[in-house]
């Protein structure tokens, strides 16, 4: 401005404006660029609100491929180190929260002075006191000793100043940069491969994805988001992509603190993509100070080239695959097809195909004979290209558990995938029902606990946590589980089907059948949630209103698919023993779904001591009396 003083001071800084230069008590300081320019606006207009648009314009003119507000908070963040200022308790500069900056400081006009160099040698004419000789030798043998850290001094006395040690971690939704909201998908799956990246850390806790999309859009701040994950830091950044580039923009975060410790901008072809993320995942686990193993680190480097139109169909198939809903799977399934058209070896493909083949019969009329098979297949082919997809060995492992009864493959398989991603959580909630289904109890709950740190606000991992402990004969932790699921989806129909359940078994009718009723309703009367009423009724007396659900069912079996290990548990609280035991086996032959808990399942308690019973549990290979299998 041309009223604007050449140099100027406040506090113990000079500025000048025209050299950029800054100096504290007469010596230059290291601050260039940016962070200068930031300043230097401040200056111009001392106690006014300086708008980030205004920032935007004077330091970025034109430029439109930027991540604006990471570049300008790193500026800030680096004024302030300078300044010795801090966003907590600022002196110097302010932050307006969504407007911009302030200069807190009083600036006056300034004479123009030397910078004095921090080392410049004293004028062989000066006389120096004597104490003051005797204290520069004090300093400079204590300045030694902490140096060369003799007898760990050092490390005592600069422990307490150390960051935070970093042991859990959460990627927050990575912003779409391009303008158009139709990339959403593309953002969301660059933050789900950052994530899988990270997760593959065994000494890191990494968030899920889907609990870290809690927080797309919101304005808590960075502390508020870490209390809530219980996580030590946070990574949040931005996608841009234009043509056949992307840029990532991702920043590290102290989250207690919100102190910035790292930032970095990449550039790639759209080709080189999975090697982008893993550079990224391997500079954060450097900046957090974890050893990465042999296995981890071979795994970050191996990326090759992928095919760019296979990877974009790849990514727009697990956008629907994450809505788990009848529909969604579907889609997703034509995106995996469609990728595989372009590129037959793309293994995540056959990966994402085997994922939502399996879940299909869990949400919709698909009947587990029509579907497991192809999720088979799709995972043993994923595997073929690629044997270090943790998510094709837990779709493997799954259907080696449901439907093959292979009890020792199937741990295995569980266990492979967990050891290839620490941090998947469907991994952990699979497994830990697999060990329920073979009684082991404890094992099971802490499995669980284990997905549930990874992925906390999920609703599926509560209720299932609450299946555990119900399968155990847990019911008053079975209850609150089910309950904290029902707070995080209060219209999600599996936590009242465990609720009611829970109820029921402890004797309470009424709060049971109500929980039941709002289960059935909430999922459209699914055929296991209208099963599971008509059991309630029945053991608590009202069996002409288990009757008429039955036939219902029964009716309902024409058209569409019931499971009739579902049929055989209304029929055994009914009475009808043979009926119970004519609709096991068909559960047997058809290896029926829930099959796999028929041997700590409540609800066959009424006919548990029939020797056909245990001639079943035997033939599908399950522990008697839930005793271990060889691990």
């Amino acid at each position: 401005m041309p009223s604007q003083p050449r140099v100027v001071k406040f506090g113990v800084f000079e500025v000048d404006l025209t050299a950029g230069e800054v100096r504290k008590a007469g010596m230059r300081q290291k601050l260039a660029g940016q962070p200068f320019q930031v300043l230097q606006a401040l200056l111009e207009r001392p106690r006014e609100v300086v708008t980030r648009d205004e920032l935007r314009e004077r330091l970025w003119p034109g430029n439109t491929f930027v991540d604006y507000d990471l570049a300008l908070k790193k500026a800030v963040n680096r004024l302030r180190e300078v300044l010795g200022d801090s966003a907590e308790s600022p002196h110097f500069i302010e932050t307006i929260p969504r407007r911009g900056y302030r200069f807190l400081g009083t600036v006056e006009a300034a004479e123009q002075s030397s910078a004095v160099s921090a080392t410049a040698p004293v004028p062989a004419k000066m006389k120096i006191p004597r104490a003051l000789t005797v204290g520069l030798v004090l300093v400079l043998i204590a300045a030694l000793l902490i140096g060369f850290n003799v007898d760990k001094l050092r490390t005592r006395i600069f422990a307490k100043s150390r960051s935070l040690e970093i042991r859990s971690i959460a990627v927050l939704p990575l912003a779409n940069l391009s303008g158009d909201p139709a990339q959403d998908y593309f953002a969301d799956g660059m933050t789900e491969q950052l994530t899988t990246d990270l997760g593959q850390i065994g000494a890191l806790r990494v968030i899920s994805r889907t609990s870290a999309m809690h927080y797309k859009g919101t304005n808590k701040t960075l502390p508020e988001i870490a209390r809530e994950l219980h996580v030590d830091a946070v990574v949040e950044g931005s996608v841009e992509r234009a043509g056949n580039q992307v840029r990532i923009t991702a920043q590290l975060i102290e989250a207690p603190t919100d102190r910035h410790l790292w930032a970095e901008t990449y550039d790639r072809e759209l080709r080189d993509v999975l090697a982008l993320e893993d550079d990224v995942a391997r500079a954060i686990a450097r900046e957090v100070k974890v050893k990465l193993t042999p296995q981890t680190q071979a795994r970050l480097t191996g990326a090759h080239p992928v095919n760019v139109e296979a990877h974009d169909d790849y990514l727009k198939g697990r956008f629907f695959w994450n809505q788990r809903t009848p529909d969604g799977l579907k889609k997703a399934i034509e995106y995996f097809r469609q990728a595989l058209e372009r590129d037959p070896q793309y293994a995540p493909a056959y990966a994402g195909i085997a994922d939502a083949y399996y879940l299909l019969p869990a949400i919709s009329d698909v009947p587990p004979g029509e579907a497991w098979p192809k999720a088979r297949e799709a995972a043993q082919k994923a595997l073929e290209l690629d044997d270090t997809l943790a998510e094709a060995h837990t779709s493997l492992a799954f259907i080696k558990c449901y439907q093959d009864w292979d009890w020792d493959g199937a741990g295995r398989e569980f266990r492979r995938a967990i050891e290839l991603d620490p941090n998947y959580p469907t991994a952990h909630l699979w497994y830990g029902r697999y060990l329920s289904a073979l009684g082991r109890h404890d094992e099971a709950i802490v499995g669980m606990e284990r997905a549930r740190a990874i992925d906390p606000f999920s609703p599926m991992i509560s209720a299932n946590l609450g299946t555990a402990y119900y399968l155990a004969r847990r019911y008053d932790q079975a209850i609150q589980e089910s309950q904290r699921a029902i707070e995080l989806a209060p219209n999600f129909s599996d936590a009242h089907l465990v609720l009611g359940s829970a109820y029921r078994e402890e004797g309470s009718y009424r709060e049971a059948i109500a929980e039941l009723q709002e289960a059935v309703k909430l999922s459209r009367e699914n055929r296991r949630a209208l099963a599971t009423l008509a059991y309630t009724y029945a053991v608590s007396g009202k069996k002409a209103e288990a009757r008429t659900i039955l036939t219902q069912l029964r009716r309902e079996a024409k058209q569409h698919y019931v499971s009739p290990f579902h049929l055989a548990f209304v029929y055994g609280a009914l009475g009808e023993k043979d009926r119970a035991f004519e609709m096991l086996r068909q559960a047997y032959e058809e290896h029926s779904d829930y099959l796999i808990f028929v041997n700590v399942t409540p609800v066959f308690d009424q006919i548990r001591s029939d020797s056909r019973f245990q001639d079943l549990v035997r033939r599908i290979g399950l522990p008697a009396g839930g005793k271990p299998l060889t691990r």
